[in-house]
């Protein structure tokens, strides 16, 4: 029975060793957290040289068209749009257009003549995603457009509250 009961004892210290030293080894930390405001997009390169180069007779010019680069979009916020602009204006007689395929739920404008204002190409977007989302250019002249050697003109697209 003095076994038992110094055994009893013996077990009863040991547990009670043992969740003292394991009551005393508890942390606490405060995590700070913040989703902040994100407005990203990218484009798949440069379209092609778009050359006026032909015409049915007794008619202005034929447009040409370029759809060959894509855009991307990723915004957590509300009611954004996409707008575009070139740096500087087109020579008398050119037109450039641009025609942006809309994300899910957003609004394209269709095509948008480019000057150096921005334009509403896309609106209603609202916490969406894209990718590979259509970029369609057109250039178009009048028979007053003359020739016009080869320039270029940056376009920006933006994302910006509207």
């Amino acid at each position: 029975m003095k076994k038992l009961l110094t055994c009893l004892v013996i077990l009863g210290i040991f547990f009670g060793v043992i969740n003292l030293a394991m009551a005393g080894n508890t942390a606490n930390q405060t995590v700070t957290y913040e989703v902040a405001a994100i407005n990203e997009s990218s484009v798949s390169g440069n379209p092609g040289a778009l050359t006026v180069n032909a015409a049915t007779a007794g008619s202005e010019p034929d447009e040409v068209t370029d759809s060959s680069t894509t855009y991307n979009i990723t915004t957590n916020g509300t009611n954004k749009k996409i707008t575009g602009q070139i740096d500087s204006v087109m020579p008398t007689g050119t037109t450039l257009k641009i025609n942006l395929v809309a994300p899910t739920g957003g609004n394209s404008a269709g095509n948008v003549i480019l000057t150096s204002s921005p334009a509403d190409l896309v609106t209603g977007i609202t916490k969406k995603k894209g990718s590979g989302l259509g970029i369609t250019y057109k250039l178009s002249a009048t028979v007053d457009a003359g020739e016009v050697a080869p320039a270029t003109r940056t376009v920006t697209l933006t994302i910006t509250s509207g």
